[in-house]
C-alpha cells in the first residue's frame, strides 16, 4: 500500500478501542517502514505491542525459520544473508532454487510487475528500495518478512 493511503488507513483505525495504543512517539511512518505498508502486518505489529523485534521473532517460530535456514546449504545460507541487503542477486540462475524456495515459503515475491505508473491503481512501488528490501525483480513481502529470516540467521552462525 503507497505511503500516503496506509497513514490514512493508521490515523483512521482507533488504536484505544483495539487495546492496543501504538506508544508515545511512534508515528504512522515508522509504522509504514516497519510493514512496508502492508495493512495485515499492521494489524500484526499492534498485537505484537508494536515492538518489530518480537513480531519478527513470532514469524520466524511460526514459519520455521530456524529450520528452513538449517536445511539449506552453505552457499545458500550466504546468498540468504546477501539477500537480507538487496534480494535482487536472488534473480540469478545458480540461485533460482533459493529464491523458489522463499517463495513458496510466501516471504519474497518475484513476480513484480513493470512500474509504469497506467499498471498500478495508486503510486506505483519504487524501483528500488533497500530500506522496505525492493529490489528490480525481488522484494521481501515486508521489511518483518526480512527480520525475521535475520533471526533465522542469526540463530544458525
Amino acid at each position: 500500500m503507497p505511503r500516503e493511503g496506509f497513514i490514512e488507513l493508521y490515523e483512521q483505525v482507533n488504536w484505544k478501542e483495539g487495546g492496543y495504543p501504538p506508544p508515545s512517539g511512534f508515528t504512522p511512518e515508522d509504522a509504514w517502514l516497519i510493514t512496508g505498508g502492508n495493512p495485515y502486518m499492521l494489524a500484526r505489529l499492534a498485537e505484537a505491542q508494536w515492538s518489530p523485534e518480537k513480531l519478527a521473532r513470532r514469524m520466524a517460530s511460526l514459519r520455521k525459520l530456524q529450520y528452513f535456514v538449517n536445511s539449506l546449504s552453505a552457499d545458500e545460507k550466504r546468498w540468504l544473508q546477501d539477500a537480507t541487503e538487496d534480494p535482487d542477486p536472488l534473480f540469478t540462475r545458480e540461485r533460482i532454487p533459493l529464491l523458489n524456495k522463499l517463495v513458496k515459503r510466501n516471504l519474497v515475491v518475484d513476480d513484480i510487475p513493470p512500474r509504469s505508473a497506467d499498471l498500478w491503481i495508486d503510486t506505483p512501488p519504487p524501483e528500488k528500495d533497500a530500506n522496505l528490501g525492493i529490489g528490480k525483480h525481488v522484494a521481501w513481502q515486508t521489511p518483518i518478512h526480512r527480520e525475521a529470516v535475520k533471526i533465522a540467521l542469526r540463530a544458525n552462525a
